[in-house]
Formats: structure tokens, C-alpha cells, sequence
């Protein structure tokens, strides 16, 4: 379950990529950590993050930072409704989409059609069009019930089980699983 991407050093423990962007805001030994400081480190992510084979600009255009972070908290607030049993934004989903690029059929000068993509929106908004169309996949043909949260009280990663059993209960095994071995196996010796 554990990922970290090649060459990028980004841990993935979300196995979605909405919910590897919510974990992008995380806590350490108690204390938030933001994961984002600049335009170039979001770039960097989504480096990680995609497939190899989506195309992705040289360099971050302005205002990718303040827009992923938007973005991060509209997916965590459309995610944590739906886990509560509501039901998605769609408005604010379909207006996030409205914003990506799109496919469409172009004509070559030759006659021949060609697919090519519309934009229509601010660059970052194409940067993060992956992202948004994962959400709308996420939200509303992935089986919810296999979003969850890490168990470990003090951690606030999301993750898709994708395990065979659906039991996966952490985050992580080498973190937070561990954690939660060594903290039950000192209870035992303790109480024998």
C-alpha cells in the first residue's frame, strides 16, 4: 500500500490520487505540516503523483500553489460530506470540471480528425485538471465505503482500501500499523 514515487520522493499512502492530495496536509508528532510552500513544489507533487504519461508544463504557472490548496480543501469538504453520508457538491464539482480542459475532435488540414484538447480556464486550472477529474470518479463510481481514515487517533491521512478483505485499518503499516504494534505489545508485557 505504501508508495513513494520514483525519483520525486513524495509518499503516496492515499492509493487515489484525491486522497494523496488531501494527505498533503498532515500531522507529525502532533503539529500540522504543510507539504506545499511554492507553485514548483505542487508541480513537483503532481510529478509523483500522475502517470508518467500525463503531460505536465516545464514550469508552474503562477497562482498553482494558492489554487491546489484551494482545491485540496473543496475535495477534503466534498469527501468528508459524502463519508458522512451526504451527497457531493455537484455544482461545485461540475464547475471545478467546467474549468478543466476537455477533449474534443479536431480537423486536420489534411480532413483527418485528430482528438485535441479545449480550454477553457486559468493555466493552474489545467495543471490540476487530473485531479478534479479524479474526484468526480472518486465521488461518484469508486465504492465509498473503502475511503477511510487512517485508525491512529492522532493521524488525519485518508486512504482507498483496495485490499482483497477491506480490512486495511492504517495509513501506513511501516507508520502507523507499527506504531499501533509496539503500543499494544508494550500493554501486554506491561499488564503481565
Amino acid at each position: 500500500m505504501d508508495k513513494q514515487s520514483p525519483g520525486a520522493g513524495i509518499e503516496l499512502y492515499g492509493d487515489h490520487l484525491v486522497l494523496d492530495l488531501m494527505n498533503t496536509v498532515m500531522t507529525v508528532d502532533g503539529n500540522k505540516v504543510e507539504r506545499w510552500e511554492s507553485d514548483a513544489e505542487v508541480l513537483a507533487w503532481l510529478r509523483g503523483a500522475l502517470d508518467p504519461a500525463v503531460e505536465l508544463p516545464a514550469h508552474a504557472a503562477p497562482g498553482s500553489l494558492a489554487a491546489a490548496r484551494l482545491l485540496r480543501e473543496q475535495l477534503r469538504a466534498l469527501v468528508m460530506a459524502h463519508k458522512d453520508g451526504g451527497a457531493p457538491d455537484l455544482a461545485l464539482l461540475n464547475g471545478l470540471l467546467e474549468r478543466a480542459p476537455r477533449q474534443l475532435l479536431v480537423r486536420e488540414k489534411d480532413g483527418a480528425a485528430r482528438l485535441g484538447r479545449r480550454f477553457a480556464g486559468e493555466p493552474h486550472d489545467a495543471l490540476l485538471a487530473p485531479v478534479v477529474e479524479a474526484a468526480a470518479h472518486l465521488l461518484t463510481e469508486e465504492r465509498f465505503e473503502r475511503v477511510k481514515r487512517c485508525e491512529n487517533p492522532a493521524c488525519t491521512l485518508w486512504f482507498l482500501d483496495r485490499s482483497k478483505s477491506q480490512q486495511r485499518r492504517w495509513c501506513s503499516m511501516a507508520l502507523c500499523g507499527n506504531r499501533h504494534k509496539v503500543s499494544s505489545f508494550r500493554k501486554r508485557k506491561a499488564a503481565a
